[in-house]
């Protein structure tokens, strides 16, 4: 399991990354659908004053003696928000892969949800908050947008917190029309200033739809015995994690994204957790799974 992240993980090419995680994944962002002029047949309707002609079935009109205009679906055009949770929290190792973080995993997996946005068509921007600040790239599309977005999440840097709640609230003007949302974090706030806005563009109709990323140590507590940790984004001190605390720790981190899971069904957002070390691909195609399944009902 570890292997595809390990070969990946000391790479700072995200082309390459992209490509490699990419290959053979064949899953798109979104099953919205829309009638026009597409490719996947839907149904007859008789022909009105302004539809193309080509559109028309000769062969139908040849034994009903009427003209009906072929119903197409295709993939309806959305933009796009790749929201990365930047604050110092996402620079957490795995104990198991040298070279990786949670910032690493994060911004390579909004990278490859980019690629995919542009071969879709669709307009895709980024978003991404770090040290009290939101720092936007516009939407927009093609390649000249995807390299712009991969240019800010290959600089971008763990530090600082997350942006309060007013400031997060004075920049979500950035999705007028309906949107597709998908932000990475490793949620251990929540609920949060992220988690309220996320929460709120929910009930704006956005689609949100979030990746919670956590290390293979956070998940069964395995830190070393004794040793010392500190909070990076709370100067409160060190923490030690002998067995009782590495109990209480463990208690305390299944409650805590238990009540996320239950927040996110009661507001209707796809929640996929997943841990670092897990290939990419492997997480990206559960990711995109969760999100259809939801599309599809």
């Amino acid at each position: 399991m570890l292997q595809t992240s390990a070969l990946v993980a000391h790479s700072t090419d995200l082309n390459l990354i992209i490509r490699h995680v990419l290959a053979g994944l064949g899953h798109g962002m979104h099953a919205g659908r829309e009638r026009g002029a597409g490719v996947e047949f839907s149904e007859y309707r008789a022909y009105a004053p302004g539809d193309e002609w080509r559109r028309v079935d000769w062969k139908l009109l040849a034994r009903a003696d009427r003209y009906y205009v072929r119903e197409a679906e295709r993939d309806s055009h959305v933009a796009v928000w790749l929201w990365l949770d930047a604050s110092a929290s996402m620079a957490e190792p795995s104990r198991e892969v040298a070279g990786l973080d949670k910032l690493w995993f994060a911004r390579t997996m909004l990278a490859c949800l980019a690629a995919v946005a542009q071969r879709q068509g669709d307009a895709f921007g980024l978003v991404m908050c770090g040290g009290g600040r939101v720092e936007f790239t516009p939407a927009g599309r093609g390649p000249r947008q995807l390299q712009r977005v991969l240019a800010q999440l290959s600089r971008v840097k763990a530090q600082g917190a997350l942006p309060d709640e007013a400031t997060l609230r004075a920049n979500l003007h950035f999705a007028r029309a309906p949107s597709l949302i998908f932000a990475v974090s490793d949620f251990l706030e929540w609920p949060s200033p992220l988690s309220e806005a996320l929460l709120r563009l929910r009930r704006l109709q956005h689609d949100v739809r979030i990746l919670a990323l956590r290390t293979q140590a956070e998940v069964d507590a395995s830190f070393k015995a004794g040793a010392g940790y500190r909070d990076p984004e709370q100067p409160d001190g060190l923490h030690r994690m002998g067995q009782a605390e590495r109990e209480a720790y463990r208690q305390a981190l299944t409650e805590h994204f238990d009540a996320l899971a239950t927040s996110c069904r009661q507001h209707d957002i796809v929640r996929c957790e997943a841990r670092i070390e897990q290939p990419l691909a492997l997480v990206l195609r559960s990711w995109l799974q969760l999100a259809g399944a939801r599309a599809r009902c």
